[in-house]
């Protein structure tokens, strides 16, 4: 298993948005979700800053195989349609990301 942690802003104008979507996200997104290996999702808000923290826990063996799979799902990519707008990607972000990534530096159980 492997915990993982991601950061991206909101756009101006779109929490309220952001939070009435995730306040019911699609049963078949959920689903997707956990048949791609992941676990204990969450997705803090940090306001005024409008910035987004993403937490999970991965328990596959083959992350790239499994978003791949995320990415090409019908239905995901239609609440992506909803939600991605309401995203406003960090300027330091990796080449290729679209949420930045992040590095684990501490943890306690």
């Amino acid at each position: 298993m492997k915990r993982m942690g991601m950061m991206i802003g909101v756009a101006p104008g779109m929490v309220a948005e952001y939070k009435r979507l995730h306040a019911a996200v699609w049963p078949e997104v959920l689903d997707l979700i956990t048949r791609c290996n992941i676990r204990n999702y969450t997705i803090f808000l940090r306001e005024p800053e409008n910035l987004l923290f993403g937490t999970w826990e991965y328990h596959g063996t083959d992350f790239e195989a499994d978003m791949a799979k995320m990415a090409a799902d019908p239905k995901n990519q239609e609440w992506w349609a909803f939600t991605i707008p309401c995203q406003k990607p960090l300027e330091s972000r990796k080449e290729g990301e679209w949420w930045a990534m992040m590095e684990e530096v501490f943890h306690l159980d």
